[in-house]
C-alpha cells in the first residue's frame, strides 16, 4: 500500500508551477491564473484517496501528464533518514519512509526499531567515518578489544607502582617518590627519542612487524610495572625500564598512525578518519577504566585478593590484547609499495597474469613478527655489491658491463644464512643515482623474471659461481638472461602500470629501507 508513504510525518511540501486548472484549458489561456499551493501534510484519508491506483473520473480518458498521482524515482538520504519525492495529484511531498516498508501501523514493535535504528545509526555517525573501506569497521572490533584489556592493564600497573613508592601509607616519602617518578620519565623519554631517530624508515617499510613487535614491548612492559610492589628496593631500575620500553611502544604507535588511517580513507579524508579514530580510543579507553574500577570494587573487602589480582588478569588480559592486535593488523591493507609488497605484487603478475589488490598482498606479506618467513631460493635483495658475499671477478664484470645510459645493475651473489651458516645464492639490484620510481619497478620486476628463469634451470645455474675459466662464458650466458628479461620487463611496464593504478596502488614513490636507499654513481673516466 501506499499509504504507509503518505502518513508520515516528516512530510514536506512544495507547490509545483505546472498544476493547471481544467477550466483554464484554453487557447487564449494556457496557464492558470494562480498557482494553488498547499501547507497541510495529507491525512491516513487523502493518502488511501491519491494512491498510485487511483484515478478521478474528470481524468478518464486523459492520457498521463505530471499530474498523475505517484510516487517519483527519487530518494533522498540524510543523517540516516530516507526520503522519497511523492505527488499527489496537487503537491509535491518529501515524505520519510521505513526502508520501502508496505504497511502502515505504528505498534510497539514497530516503534521500538525504528528507535533501534535511529540509535545504531548515530553511534555509527559518532564512531565511524563516512567514507572508509569496507575493512573498517572489522579493525575496529578488534581496536575495542585492544583498547578497553590494554586500558585496564595500564591501571592495575600504575596502582602496583602506587604501592611500589608508599603512596597511601604513613612511611611514604613524598620527595623520593617524586624523585624517581622523575627520573623514570626523563630516561623513558630519552630512549623514545633515541629509538624513534634510529628506526625511521621501518616504520614505512616493516609498519606491521614494528607495530606488533612494540606493542608486545609495551606488554611486557605493564609486566614490569606490575612487579614494582614486590621489589620496592629496585623501583627505579623496574619502573625506568618499563617506561622506556612504553616509551618506544607509543613512539611507534605516532608514528604508524598515519599510515594506517591513510589506508581506510578513500576519499581523501584522512583527518576525519584520524578524528574518528581519536574518540574510538577516548571511548574505548574509558571502557577499560570502569573494567579495572569494577575489580577493584570486587575485591576492595581483601587486601591480599586486591594485591593478588594484577597478576592473575596480566596474563589473561595481556593475551587478549596482543591477539586482537594482531587481528587488527591483518585488516589493515596498505596501499604504498615497498620492496617486499612490490615483490610479491610482481611475482603474481608473472605467475597469474594480474595484479592483485591490497587485500590479497597485505595477507600474503603478513606480519612475520619473528622474521621466521622463507624467501625461497635465489632470493632477491636491493643495495650495493660487498665484495665479502660476492666472487670478485664476477662482480667486476657484471660492473664493468654497465654503461650510463643504466639506472640500475642486477648481478648475482653469495651470502650466508644467519642461523644455519649456509651458503646461498641471490639476486642483487644495485640502483644508480638520479633513479624514479618507474626504473626501481623495472628493476624488480626484471629480476623476478630473471628469478622465475633460474628457479627453472636450477641446476644449469647452481655451479655458475665455480664456474672457473669458464666463468667468461658463463657471464655471456648470464648478459643473454638479463637482456631477455629487461625485453619482457619493458613490454609489461604499461599495462602493469595501469592495472595497478586502477586497483589503489601508490605508484609515485617505492619505500626503502635505509640499506635499500644506497646508490651507485657511474663514472666514464
Amino acid at each position: 500500500m501506499q499509504s504507509a508513504f503518505y502518513t508520515a510525518s516528516n512530510s514536506h511540501q512544495f507547490p509545483l508551477p505546472w498544476k493547471i486548472h481544467e477550466t483554464q484549458l484554453t487557447a487564449q489561456r494556457p496557464f492558470p491564473k494562480r498557482l494553488k499551493t498547499c501547507f497541510k501534510a495529507p491525512t491516513f484519508t487523502n493518502s488511501l484517496r491519491t494512491s498510485i491506483g487511483y484515478e478521478p473520473e474528470e481524468s478518464l480518458g486523459k492520457e498521463p501528464g505530471p499530474a498523475t498521482p505517484g510516487h517519483l524515482p527519487v530518494v533522498i538520504r540524510r543523517s540516516g533518514r530516507v526520503s522519497r519525492y511523492f505527488w499527489d495529484g496537487s503537491c509535491l511531498q518529501l515524505v520519510g519512509v521505513d526502508g520501502g516498508a508496505a504497511s502502515f501501523s505504528f505498534n510497539f514493535e514497530d516503534g521500538f526499531r525504528k528507535l533501534y535504528r535511529i540509535c545504531s545509526l548515530a553511534v555509527r555517525d559518532f564512531f565511524i567515518p563516512k567514507q572508509v573501506s569496507g575493512n573498517y569497521m572489522d579493525y575496529v572490533k578488534w581496536k575495542f578489544l585492544h583498547r578497553v584489556f590494554s586500558s585496564a592493564l595500564q591501571v592495575l600497573a600504575t596502582q602496583a607502582m602506587f604501592r611500589a613508592i608508599g603512596i597511601g601509607y604513613s612511611r611514604s616519602l613524598p620527595a623520593a617518590a617524586a624523585l624517581n617518578w622523575l627520573l623514570k620519565e626523563g630516561l623513558g623519554r630519552l630512549s623514545r627519542c633515541i629509538y624513534t631517530a634510529s628506526l625511521a624508515s621501518a616504520f614505512d617499510t616493516n609498519l606491521k612487524r614494528v607495530r606488533f613487535s612494540t606493542s608486545v614491548l609495551f606488554s611486557l612492559s605493564l609486566g614490569v610495572e606490575l612487579l614494582t610492589p614486590a621489589f620496592p628496593q629496585y623501583f627505579l631500575v623496574l619502573a625506568s625500564l618499563a617506561n622506556m620500553a612504553k616509551q618506544i611502544s607509543l613512539a611507534c604507535y605516532l608514528a604508524t598512525g598515519s599510515a594506517v588511517h591513510r589506508s581506510f580513507a578513500i576519499a581523501d579524508n584522512l583527518g576525519e578518519v584520524s578524528a574518528k579514530a581519536q574518540i574510538q580510543t577516548v571511548c574505548f579507553d574509558n571502557l577499560g577504566l570502569l573494567l579495572a574500577a569494577l575489580l577493584n570494587m570486587l575485591f576492595k573487602n581483601s587486601q591480599r585478593l586486591q594485591t593478588a589480582l594484577p597478576f592473575f588478569v596480566y596474563p589473561i588480559f595481556s593475551v587478549i590484547d596482543l591477539f586482537a592486535i594482531y587481528q587488527g593488523l591483518k585488516h589493515v591493507h596498505l596501499q604504498t609499495l615497498t620492496k617486499d609488497r612490490l615483490e610479491i605484487l610482481l611475482n603474481t603478475w608473472i605467475e597469474l597474469g594480474y595484479v592483485p589488490a591490497p587485500a590479497e598482498v597485505s595477507k600474503e606479506e603478513g606480519i612475520d613478527f619473528l622474521r621466521s618467513k622463507d624467501k625461497g631460493l635465489w632470493p632477491t635483495r636491493i643495495g650495493y655489491l660487498d665484495p665479502k658475499n660476492q666472487i670478485p671477478e664476477l662482480s667486476m664484470m657484471t660492473m664493468r658491463s654497465t654503461s650510463g645510459e643504466d639506472y640500475y645493475l642486477i648481478s648475482m651473489e653469495m651470502f650466508y644464512t644467519r642461523i644455519r651458516r649456509s651458503r646461498r645464492q641471490g639476486i642483487l639490484i644495485c640502483v644508480r643515482e638520479g633513479a624514479r620510481t618507474t626504473d626501481i619497478v623495472m628493476g624488480l620486476l626484471q629480476a623476478c623474471y630473471i628469478r622465475k628463469s633460474l628457479l627453472m634451470n636450477k641446476y644449469r645455474w647452481e655451479n655458475l659461481f665455480d664456474a672457473g675459466d669458464e666463468l667468461e662464458s658463463a657471464l655471456k650466458e648470464w648478459s643473454k638472461l638479463i637482456e631477455e628479461c629487461k625485453r619482457r620487463a619493458q613490454g609489461d611496464m604499461c599495462l602493469l602500470n595501469k592495472q595497478m593504478l586502477t586497483l589503489g596502488w601508490a605508484t609515485k614513490n617505492v619505500l626503502l629501507s635505509s640499506q635499500e636507499q644506497i646508490r651507485y654513481s657511474f663514472v666514464d673516466d
